[in-house]
């Protein structure tokens, strides 16, 4: 008997987190965040971190976890997630996958094997050193020549995520994103439901635009100061989160906070234009565009209790 899984995901700002917690009373369900931001400690205003308050007494897992130093990546979030969902089935309760990064959505929902993954220390030493004396920008051109359909989803101030599309390429011949293509292809060991939000472009862009104004008026600059006093670097995968590296920019003297907020804001809109072309490459999806449903959580919940339903997941 395949175990239930729930995925609830989307484009950042769309209303993950609200319907989550629906969503959870309704199942009696446990969240586990796939959010690449979230997991770090201190980096709360920026990662639209869910409130203590907010979570209504529904467990949450993989939030407040690392420390923003500590190495955070694909293979230990699925390590982490995997481990927090046999606790939650011993519990009685189901697990709910919630967040944006598709990539590690994917990664527990078909029980990627990452163990016969190489690396090479001399390649990406070297492709490392090209990034810090010639920019991240040169890795992706050449990430764009091998495999463009990579280079298409990976922004190229992912760094460690270009590199490893390069590295991957280097070591097998094969594109990174035709071997995700086949990874794609894997059937799921979970009795799952794919629930993926979606809203209008205009408005979800609006929210974005909101949501960033939000985060100076909460004190985002005074968190990133509180960051950089605490020593964390912009070379650091978390520092390199939408918002922190251009607040760091801010405040070093680079750019005004107007250019920051500008930046953050683009390149917000940018993420969620990936996030949607990811999930829509995605199989056996449900989408939930918000409009359908008159903004209404109630309705969309009833549509998804149908669905869990019908596929035997709630009973």
């Amino acid at each position: 008997m395949k175990k239930p899984l729930i995925i609830l995901t989307g484009p950042t700002a769309v209303g993950k987190t609200e319907l989550s917690i629906a969503l959870a009373h309704m199942v009696q369900g446990s969240v586990i965040s796939a959010d690449s931001m979230q997991v770090y400690r201190h980096m709360d205003i920026g990662s639209a971190k869910i409130k203590r308050e907010e979570m209504q007494g529904i467990p949450h897992y993989l939030i407040d976890t690392f420390e923003p130093d500590e190495e955070f990546h694909v293979v230990k979030f699925q390590e982490y997630a995997k481990n927090y969902m046999e606790e939650i089935y011993l519990q009685g309760r189901i697990p709910i996958l919630t967040g944006g990064t598709g990539f590690y959505i994917q990664a527990v929902l078909y029980d990627i094997d990452f163990t016969k993954q190489q690396e090479e220390k001399d390649y990406r030493n070297y492709l490392e050193t090209l990034a810090r004396e010639k920019g991240a920008h040169i890795l992706h051109e050449m990430l764009a020549e091998v495999d463009p359909e990579a280079a298409a989803t990976i922004h190229e101030n992912n760094k460690k995520r270009v590199i490893r599309a390069l590295e991957f390429y280097h070591l097998s011949g094969e594109k990174i994103s035709s071997h995700n293509e086949k990874e794609r292809l894997r059937e799921s060991p979970y009795l799952f439901s794919y629930f993926v939000l979606n809203d209008r472009r205009e408005r979800l862009y609006d929210r974005i635009d909101r949501r960033v104004d939000q985060m100076i008026r909460e004190g985002l600059v005074e968190e990133v100061q509180k960051l950089k006093a605490m020593g964390y670097q912009k070379e650091m995968t978390s520092m390199q989160g939408l918002g922190y590296k251009e607040i760091l920019d801010y405040l070093e003297g680079d750019c005004s906070l107007e250019e920051a907020l500008y930046r953050i804001k683009r390149d917000t809109r940018h993420f969620a234009k990936r996030q949607l072309t990811w999930f829509r490459r995605e199989r056996e999806v449900t989408w939930i565009p918000k409009q359908d449903f008159d903004y209404d959580n109630d309705k969309i919940l009833t549509y998804m209790r149908q669905e869990l339903e019908e596929k035997q997941i709630l009973k």
